[in-house]
């Protein structure tokens, strides 16, 4: 909130920290969150298709599936449906006008608000006993380490399914519900007084959805057993809010969640979609990826980078599963949040100058404790996606010293310089 107060331009945390640390740091950051948009828009295009199919399941009967069997592979054809509709829109410059993000967020919060006050009455207290589910015991898969927490691992445990380990592992996993309010920083550029909505955009709205996340927790947890809302490998086994409803026997109501939660996640997907075109344009633009990104068509986008992310998100999105999407984002988002932590710290000492909308208080504490935060929730992840991120940076500073470094217009413009100076002495 803070830099996008002081600076009000396209590119998010990317453009901060170019600002602040330099910029391979800010490669490092622009990379990251290429998981953070384009991996995210994978995985919630996932969980749009599971609506879809419970939809289509009331409308079809119950064989209809989202998921289709094709050599060996699974292909989430209603993933892949959602990316390309909302590819082609992007590409000709559609965007959501105020009055229709107004109508479909207002579905969205009316949803959740039916989730919480009609689902009340279904609540059991039995379903919150035991509170922390006893620590599960090893399995083949569990026991190799590489799908424990890293916590767990360093501190001895045996696994990390419920228990306090679970506990802790599944705090990291529930982060993934609460990246995107950067999002809003991507768009500061085109935003009215930005230093001054930009953070109460981000604020705000941060504390309506917690307060709601938790409500909407504890109620679909207390209308069935947690053991019911598990996930498993089977396409149909694919659970929802939903779920907890036609549990309880009330199909109507499961059915009115699933269509308002396919309008609500259409708009999140295209949002998340729209930030990654930005981080790229903006990316494009300083040379760190190739120019030609940059350049806008016939309708004023960037058309290029609008196709390179949906195919993309595409091939994620049909062929990945959702949860090792989610930890991906995850670990890639924590990591560029860590950065921008330290960024605010750093500004403020070298240009306490600079004009600044919103002020975080208390530095450094604020970002000191955001920081730890942040490291304590990456700590949390598996071991197989520290390595898989591991894999990914490698890939990023590969990419950077092979060609972003020498085709960077800064990197360019400094080279440019020295040269004029050299050449004026002699």
């Amino acid at each position: 909130a803070e830099f996008a107060s002081t600076v009000p331009v396209a590119g998010s945390a990317y453009t901060f920290s170019y600002a602040t640390f330099g910029e391979l740091v800010a490669w490092i950051i622009g990379w990251d969150l290429v998981l953070e948009f384009a991996v995210g828009a994978a995985a919630v295009s996932k969980g749009w298709s599971a609506y879809l199919q419970v939809v289509l399941g009331y409308i079809f009967g119950d064989g209809v599936s989202t998921i289709a069997h094709i050599g060996g592979f699974e292909v989430d054809w209603g993933a892949l449906l959602l990316v390309v509709v909302l590819a082609t829109l992007l590409t000709f410059g559609t965007k959501l006008s105020s009055r229709v993000s107004l109508v479909i967020t207002g579905i969205k919060v009316a949803i959740v608000l039916f989730v919480i006050f009609f689902g009340i009455a279904y609540i059991q207290s039995k379903n919150y006993a035991p509170f922390v589910p006893t620590q599960a015991a090893p399995t083949a898969t569990t026991s190799t380490g590489v799908d424990q927490s890293l916590f767990s691992v360093l501190a001895g445990g045996a696994t990390s399914t419920y228990g306090i380990f679970g506990l802790l592992a599944a705090a990291s996993l529930v982060f993934f519900a609460f990246i995107g309010f950067d999002v809003v920083a991507t768009t500061a550029e085109e935003t009215r007084n930005p230093q001054k909505s930009v953070p109460r955009g981000i604020l705000g709205s941060l504390a309506i959805v917690t307060v709601l996340y938790v409500a909407v927790s504890l109620v679909v947890v207390g209308m069935v057993p947690y053991q019911k809302l598990a996930t498993n490998a089977d396409p149909a086994g694919r659970k929802t809010l939903a779920t907890a409803f036609s549990a309880n026997g009330v199909d109507w109501a499961a059915n009115v969640i699933s269509v308002g939660a396919l309008a609500g996640l259409t708009t999140v997907v295209m949002v998340l979609m729209l930030g990654q075109v930005r981080i790229v344009f903006a990316m494009s633009r300083d040379g760190l990826l190739p120019r030609g990104l940059a350049k806008t068509g016939s309708h004023g986008t960037p058309k290029r980078a609008t196709v390179i992310i949906a195919v993309l998100v595409a091939i994620a999105a049909t062929f990945f599963e959702a949860d090792k999407l989610e930890e991906m984002v995850n670990v890639g988002t924590l990591f560029a949040f860590i950065l921008v932590s330290a960024g605010v710290w750093i500004l403020r000492r070298r240009r306490p100058d600079l004009e600044r909308g919103f002020r975080v208080p208390w530095v450094p504490v604020i970002p000191i404790l955001a920081i730890l935060a942040c490291l304590w929730l990456m700590l949390n992840l598996t071991v197989l996606t520290w390595l898989r991120f591991a894999a990914w940076m490698v890939l990023g500073f590969v990419v950077y010293f092979a060609y972003s470094r020498r085709n960077s217009v800064l990197g360019k413009r400094m080279a440019a310089g020295e040269v004029a100076e050299k050449a004026t002495k002699e």
